[in-house]
Protein backbone atom coordinates (compact mmCIF):
# COMPACT_ATOMS: atom_id res chain seq x y z
CA UNK A 1 0.00 0.00 0.00
CA UNK A 2 2.81 2.40 0.90
CA UNK A 3 4.69 1.58 -2.32
CA UNK A 4 1.54 2.37 -4.31
CA UNK A 5 1.22 5.80 -2.63
CA UNK A 6 4.89 6.54 -3.32
CA UNK A 7 4.51 5.62 -6.98
CA UNK A 8 1.38 7.78 -7.25
CA UNK A 9 3.20 10.74 -5.71
CA UNK A 10 6.12 10.34 -8.16
CA UNK A 11 3.73 10.33 -11.12
CA UNK A 12 2.02 13.50 -9.87
CA UNK A 13 5.40 15.19 -9.37
CA UNK A 14 6.57 14.20 -12.86
CA UNK A 15 3.34 15.51 -14.41
CA UNK A 16 3.67 18.78 -12.46
CA UNK A 17 7.27 19.26 -13.60
CA UNK A 18 6.34 18.50 -17.23
CA UNK A 19 3.43 20.94 -17.09
CA UNK A 20 5.60 23.68 -15.63
CA UNK A 21 8.26 23.07 -18.28
CA UNK A 22 5.64 23.33 -21.00
CA UNK A 23 4.39 26.62 -19.56
CA UNK A 24 7.96 27.97 -19.47
CA UNK A 25 8.53 26.98 -23.11
CA UNK A 26 5.24 28.58 -24.24
CA UNK A 27 5.98 31.79 -22.32
CA UNK A 28 9.51 31.91 -23.73
CA UNK A 29 8.22 31.57 -27.27
CA UNK A 30 5.53 34.20 -26.65
CA UNK A 31 7.93 36.78 -25.23
CA UNK A 32 10.49 36.08 -27.95
CA UNK A 33 7.86 36.71 -30.61
CA UNK A 34 6.66 39.83 -28.78
CA UNK A 35 10.21 41.17 -28.51
CA UNK A 36 10.84 40.65 -32.21
CA UNK A 37 7.54 42.33 -33.10
CA UNK A 38 8.26 45.36 -30.96
CA UNK A 39 11.83 45.55 -32.17
CA UNK A 40 11.31 44.68 -35.80
CA UNK A 41 14.02 47.08 -36.92
CA UNK A 42 16.66 45.07 -35.05
CA UNK A 43 15.42 41.82 -36.49
CA UNK A 44 15.46 43.10 -40.10
CA UNK A 45 18.54 43.53 -42.22
CA UNK A 46 19.59 47.21 -42.60
CA UNK A 47 18.27 48.74 -45.83
CA UNK A 48 20.80 49.57 -48.54
CA UNK A 49 21.25 53.30 -49.10
CA UNK A 50 19.98 54.39 -52.53
CA UNK A 51 22.58 55.80 -54.90
CA UNK A 52 21.53 58.45 -57.42
CA UNK A 53 23.79 59.33 -60.34
CA UNK A 54 23.09 62.97 -61.20
CA UNK A 55 24.53 64.95 -64.14
CA UNK A 56 24.05 68.73 -64.05
CA UNK A 57 24.73 70.84 -67.14
CA UNK A 58 26.89 73.37 -65.28
CA UNK A 59 26.77 76.38 -62.99
CA UNK A 60 26.09 79.18 -65.46
CA UNK A 61 23.76 81.16 -63.19
CA UNK A 62 22.51 81.65 -59.64
CA UNK A 63 19.39 79.74 -60.72
CA UNK A 64 21.43 76.71 -61.76
CA UNK A 65 23.50 76.81 -58.59
CA UNK A 66 20.33 76.85 -56.48
CA UNK A 67 18.90 74.00 -58.55
CA UNK A 68 21.95 71.86 -57.71
CA UNK A 69 21.87 72.86 -54.04
CA UNK A 70 18.20 71.93 -53.80
CA UNK A 71 18.91 68.43 -55.09
CA UNK A 72 21.85 67.87 -52.71
CA UNK A 73 19.85 69.14 -49.72
CA UNK A 74 16.91 66.88 -50.49
CA UNK A 75 19.18 63.87 -51.08
CA UNK A 76 20.79 64.33 -47.66
CA UNK A 77 17.40 64.75 -45.98
CA UNK A 78 16.17 61.52 -47.59
CA UNK A 79 19.31 59.48 -46.95
CA UNK A 80 20.15 59.18 -50.64
CA UNK A 81 23.76 59.17 -51.81
CA UNK A 82 24.61 61.24 -54.92
CA UNK A 83 27.29 60.59 -57.51
CA UNK A 84 27.55 64.04 -59.11
CA UNK A 85 28.94 65.23 -62.42
CA UNK A 86 29.18 68.79 -63.78
CA UNK A 87 28.96 68.58 -67.58
CA UNK A 88 30.30 72.13 -68.08
CA UNK A 89 27.74 72.81 -70.82
CA UNK A 90 28.88 69.88 -73.01
CA UNK A 91 26.69 66.97 -74.09
CA UNK A 92 29.68 64.67 -74.55
CA UNK A 93 30.52 65.14 -70.88
CA UNK A 94 27.00 64.15 -69.91
CA UNK A 95 27.10 61.03 -72.06
CA UNK A 96 30.36 59.98 -70.40
CA UNK A 97 28.91 60.66 -66.94
CA UNK A 98 25.76 58.63 -67.58
CA UNK A 99 27.83 55.70 -68.86
CA UNK A 100 30.02 55.90 -65.76
CA UNK A 101 26.87 55.76 -63.61
CA UNK A 102 25.80 52.62 -65.48
CA UNK A 103 29.19 50.98 -64.89
CA UNK A 104 28.99 51.89 -61.19
CA UNK A 105 25.50 50.32 -61.09
CA UNK A 106 23.73 53.21 -59.36
CA UNK A 107 20.10 52.66 -58.42
CA UNK A 108 18.69 55.61 -60.39
CA UNK A 109 20.06 58.11 -62.92
CA UNK A 110 18.83 61.70 -63.25
CA UNK A 111 20.20 64.38 -65.52
CA UNK A 112 19.51 67.88 -66.90
CA UNK A 113 19.93 67.52 -70.68
CA UNK A 114 21.88 70.33 -72.33
CA UNK A 115 20.02 69.74 -75.62
CA UNK A 116 16.95 67.79 -76.74
CA UNK A 117 18.40 65.13 -79.03
CA UNK A 118 21.17 62.53 -79.01
CA UNK A 119 20.18 60.54 -75.91
CA UNK A 120 18.58 57.34 -77.23
CA UNK A 121 21.69 55.17 -77.26
CA UNK A 122 22.81 55.94 -73.71
CA UNK A 123 19.25 55.66 -72.42
CA UNK A 124 18.99 52.25 -74.07
CA UNK A 125 22.19 51.21 -72.29
CA UNK A 126 20.72 52.31 -68.95
CA UNK A 127 17.52 50.39 -69.61
CA UNK A 128 19.47 47.25 -70.53
CA UNK A 129 21.34 47.60 -67.22
CA UNK A 130 18.00 47.85 -65.40
CA UNK A 131 18.61 51.42 -64.17
CA UNK A 132 15.62 53.81 -64.34
CA UNK A 133 16.28 57.35 -65.63
CA UNK A 134 14.53 60.60 -64.72
CA UNK A 135 14.88 63.69 -66.95
CA UNK A 136 15.14 66.95 -64.97
CA UNK A 137 14.46 70.62 -65.87
CA UNK A 138 14.71 70.27 -69.66
CA UNK A 139 12.84 67.77 -71.79
CA UNK A 140 14.31 65.53 -74.50
CA UNK A 141 13.29 64.20 -77.88
CA UNK A 142 13.72 60.46 -77.35
CA UNK A 143 11.80 57.20 -77.13
CA UNK A 144 9.63 57.65 -74.05
CA UNK A 145 9.92 53.99 -73.15
CA UNK A 146 13.63 54.55 -72.41
CA UNK A 147 13.11 56.83 -69.39
CA UNK A 148 10.77 56.89 -66.41
CA UNK A 149 9.53 60.48 -66.59
CA UNK A 150 10.26 64.20 -66.60
CA UNK A 151 10.41 66.68 -63.71
CA UNK A 152 10.71 70.42 -64.27
CA UNK A 153 9.10 73.59 -65.50
CA UNK A 154 6.41 74.12 -68.11
CA UNK A 155 8.47 76.23 -70.51
CA UNK A 156 5.60 76.73 -72.95
CA UNK A 157 3.45 78.13 -70.17
CA UNK A 158 6.29 80.42 -69.04
CA UNK A 159 6.39 81.89 -72.54
CA UNK A 160 2.62 82.33 -72.47
CA UNK A 161 2.80 84.18 -69.15
CA UNK A 162 5.43 86.56 -70.51
CA UNK A 163 3.31 87.28 -73.61
CA UNK A 164 0.11 87.80 -71.60
CA UNK A 165 1.83 90.47 -69.52
CA UNK A 166 3.05 92.23 -72.69
CA UNK A 167 -0.42 91.97 -74.25
CA UNK A 168 -2.04 93.63 -71.23
CA UNK A 169 0.74 96.20 -70.89
CA UNK A 170 0.29 97.32 -74.52
CA UNK A 171 -3.48 97.02 -74.65
CA UNK A 172 -3.89 100.76 -75.31
CA UNK A 173 -0.98 101.03 -77.75
CA UNK A 174 -2.16 101.71 -81.29
CA UNK A 175 1.17 101.48 -83.11
CA UNK A 176 3.46 98.54 -83.72
CA UNK A 177 5.34 96.98 -80.82
CA UNK A 178 8.82 95.91 -81.90
CA UNK A 179 10.26 93.07 -79.81
CA UNK A 180 13.82 91.88 -79.24
CA UNK A 181 13.98 88.25 -78.09
CA UNK A 182 17.10 86.94 -76.40
CA UNK A 183 16.86 83.16 -76.29
CA UNK A 184 18.85 80.51 -74.43
CA UNK A 185 20.91 77.51 -75.49
CA UNK A 186 20.12 76.44 -79.03
CA UNK A 187 18.23 73.15 -79.42
CA UNK A 188 17.20 72.96 -75.76
CA UNK A 189 13.58 72.17 -74.97
CA UNK A 190 13.21 75.12 -72.62
CA UNK A 191 14.15 77.57 -75.40
CA UNK A 192 11.63 76.05 -77.79
CA UNK A 193 8.92 76.06 -75.13
CA UNK A 194 9.48 79.67 -74.07
CA UNK A 195 9.68 80.85 -77.68
CA UNK A 196 6.60 78.94 -78.87
CA UNK A 197 4.47 79.84 -75.85
CA UNK A 198 5.30 83.53 -76.30
CA UNK A 199 4.40 83.46 -79.97
CA UNK A 200 1.21 81.47 -79.44
CA UNK A 201 -0.32 84.28 -77.37
CA UNK A 202 0.80 87.14 -79.62
CA UNK A 203 0.19 85.62 -83.06
CA UNK A 204 -3.41 86.82 -83.29
CA UNK A 205 -2.40 90.46 -82.76
CA UNK A 206 -0.50 91.81 -85.74
CA UNK A 207 0.88 94.85 -83.93
CA UNK A 208 3.44 92.68 -82.11
CA UNK A 209 6.55 92.04 -84.19
CA UNK A 210 9.62 90.09 -83.11
CA UNK A 211 12.09 92.03 -85.24
CA UNK A 212 15.18 90.24 -83.93
CA UNK A 213 15.85 87.02 -82.02
CA UNK A 214 19.35 86.06 -80.91
CA UNK A 215 20.86 83.19 -78.95
CA UNK A 216 22.33 84.35 -75.64
CA UNK A 217 23.12 80.83 -74.39
CA UNK A 218 21.62 81.67 -70.97
CA UNK A 219 24.82 83.57 -70.09
CA UNK A 220 25.12 87.03 -68.55
CA UNK A 221 28.16 87.77 -70.71
CA UNK A 222 26.16 87.01 -73.87
CA UNK A 223 23.27 89.24 -72.82
CA UNK A 224 25.77 92.05 -72.32
CA UNK A 225 27.43 91.30 -75.64
CA UNK A 226 24.16 91.31 -77.60
CA UNK A 227 23.18 94.70 -76.20
CA UNK A 228 26.65 96.15 -76.84
CA UNK A 229 26.60 94.92 -80.45
CA UNK A 230 23.25 96.66 -81.05
CA UNK A 231 24.56 99.85 -79.46
CA UNK A 232 27.70 99.74 -81.59
CA UNK A 233 25.66 99.20 -84.76
CA UNK A 234 23.60 102.29 -83.92
CA UNK A 235 26.77 104.28 -83.35
CA UNK A 236 28.31 103.10 -86.60
CA UNK A 237 25.18 104.14 -88.50
CA UNK A 238 25.38 107.62 -86.99
CA UNK A 239 21.90 107.26 -85.50
CA UNK A 240 22.78 106.49 -81.91
CA UNK A 241 20.15 107.59 -79.40
CA UNK A 242 20.40 106.60 -75.74
CA UNK A 243 16.65 106.27 -75.10
CA UNK A 244 16.51 102.57 -76.07
CA UNK A 245 18.11 99.82 -78.13
CA UNK A 246 17.65 99.89 -81.91
CA UNK A 247 17.76 97.20 -84.57
CA UNK A 248 18.09 98.14 -88.25
CA UNK A 249 17.04 101.66 -87.34
CA UNK A 250 13.88 100.48 -85.58
CA UNK A 251 13.35 101.28 -81.93
CA UNK A 252 12.95 98.21 -79.73
CA UNK A 253 9.82 98.67 -77.63
CA UNK A 254 10.00 95.44 -75.66
CA UNK A 255 12.72 92.95 -74.74
CA UNK A 256 11.83 89.35 -73.94
CA UNK A 257 14.76 87.55 -72.34
CA UNK A 258 14.64 83.80 -71.70
CA UNK A 259 16.51 84.04 -68.40
CA UNK A 260 17.69 86.45 -65.72
CA UNK A 261 21.40 86.09 -66.40
CA UNK A 262 21.03 87.43 -69.93
CA UNK A 263 18.68 90.14 -68.67
CA UNK A 264 21.20 91.26 -66.07
CA UNK A 265 23.83 91.37 -68.81
CA UNK A 266 21.57 93.74 -70.76
CA UNK A 267 21.24 95.98 -67.72
CA UNK A 268 25.03 95.97 -67.36
CA UNK A 269 25.32 97.36 -70.89
CA UNK A 270 22.63 99.95 -70.30
CA UNK A 271 24.56 101.21 -67.30
CA UNK A 272 27.91 101.20 -69.12
CA UNK A 273 26.64 103.10 -72.16
CA UNK A 274 24.19 105.43 -70.43
CA UNK A 275 21.12 103.87 -72.05
CA UNK A 276 17.86 104.96 -70.42
CA UNK A 277 15.37 102.16 -71.10
CA UNK A 278 12.46 103.83 -69.31
CA UNK A 279 10.33 103.52 -72.43
CA UNK A 280 11.28 99.89 -73.05
CA UNK A 281 9.29 97.00 -71.61
CA UNK A 282 11.64 94.40 -70.15
CA UNK A 283 10.40 90.87 -69.41
CA UNK A 284 12.62 88.15 -67.93
CA UNK A 285 12.28 84.53 -66.79
CA UNK A 286 13.70 82.80 -63.67
CA UNK A 287 13.09 85.20 -60.73
CA UNK A 288 16.54 85.22 -59.18
CA UNK A 289 16.92 87.70 -56.33
CA UNK A 290 18.89 90.16 -58.49
CA UNK A 291 16.13 90.30 -61.10
CA UNK A 292 13.49 90.80 -58.41
CA UNK A 293 15.64 93.64 -57.03
CA UNK A 294 15.75 95.12 -60.54
CA UNK A 295 11.96 94.82 -60.79
CA UNK A 296 11.50 96.64 -57.48
CA UNK A 297 13.96 99.32 -58.66
CA UNK A 298 11.87 99.90 -61.80
CA UNK A 299 14.46 98.46 -64.21
CA UNK A 300 12.25 95.49 -65.20
CA UNK A 301 8.52 95.27 -65.79
CA UNK A 302 7.82 91.57 -65.38
CA UNK A 303 9.65 88.46 -64.16
CA UNK A 304 8.16 85.02 -64.79
CA UNK A 305 9.24 82.52 -62.16
CA UNK A 306 11.07 79.34 -63.09
CA UNK A 307 11.33 77.47 -59.79
CA UNK A 308 14.75 75.80 -59.27
CA UNK A 309 13.75 73.98 -56.08
CA UNK A 310 13.17 70.53 -57.56
CA UNK A 311 15.11 68.53 -54.98
CA UNK A 312 12.36 67.14 -52.76
CA UNK A 313 10.12 66.29 -55.70
CA UNK A 314 13.02 64.52 -57.41
CA UNK A 315 13.86 62.42 -54.34
CA UNK A 316 10.25 61.29 -54.06
CA UNK A 317 10.34 60.16 -57.69
CA UNK A 318 13.74 58.49 -57.19
CA UNK A 319 12.41 56.41 -54.28
CA UNK A 320 9.39 55.34 -56.31
CA UNK A 321 11.27 54.20 -59.42
CA UNK A 322 13.89 52.47 -57.26
CA UNK A 323 11.04 50.28 -55.97
CA UNK A 324 9.93 49.51 -59.50
CA UNK A 325 6.91 51.79 -59.38
CA UNK A 326 5.67 53.90 -62.27
CA UNK A 327 5.82 57.70 -61.99
CA UNK A 328 3.91 60.34 -64.02
CA UNK A 329 5.30 60.97 -67.50
CA UNK A 330 5.47 64.69 -66.69
CA UNK A 331 5.66 66.40 -63.29
CA UNK A 332 5.62 70.21 -63.34
CA UNK A 333 6.78 72.45 -60.51
CA UNK A 334 4.61 75.33 -59.24
CA UNK A 335 5.54 78.78 -60.54
CA UNK A 336 4.22 82.34 -60.38
CA UNK A 337 4.66 85.75 -62.03
CA UNK A 338 6.10 88.95 -60.52
CA UNK A 339 5.13 92.28 -62.09
CA UNK A 340 5.58 96.03 -61.64
CA UNK A 341 2.02 96.17 -60.27
CA UNK A 342 2.75 93.95 -57.26
CA UNK A 343 2.88 95.03 -53.62
CA UNK A 344 6.65 94.72 -53.20
CA UNK A 345 6.36 94.77 -49.40
CA UNK A 346 4.97 91.23 -49.58
CA UNK A 347 8.01 89.84 -51.40
CA UNK A 348 10.19 87.34 -49.54
CA UNK A 349 13.89 86.78 -50.17
CA UNK A 350 14.39 84.32 -52.99
CA UNK A 351 17.44 82.53 -51.58
CA UNK A 352 19.28 82.51 -54.91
Amino acid sequence: MNSYKKMKSKIKLTLAISFCSLIVIILSLFFSFLFMSLNGKTAEKPQKRLILGFSQIGSESAWRTRNTQSIFEAAEANGIQILFDDAQQKQENQLKAIRSFIIYQVDVIAFVPIVESGWDNVLREAKTAGIPVIIVDRQINADKSLYAGFLGENAFEEGEKAAKFLLEKCADEEGEVNILEISGTENSSVVKGRANGFREILKANKKFNIIHSENGDFLRSRGKEIAENLIQESRDSGNFINDALYFDGKKIDAIYSHNDSMTLGLLDSFANYGINPAGTILISIDAEQKSIDALVAGKLNCVVECNPNLGEMLMNLVKQVAKGKHIPRITYNEETVFTEDDDFSKYEMRGY
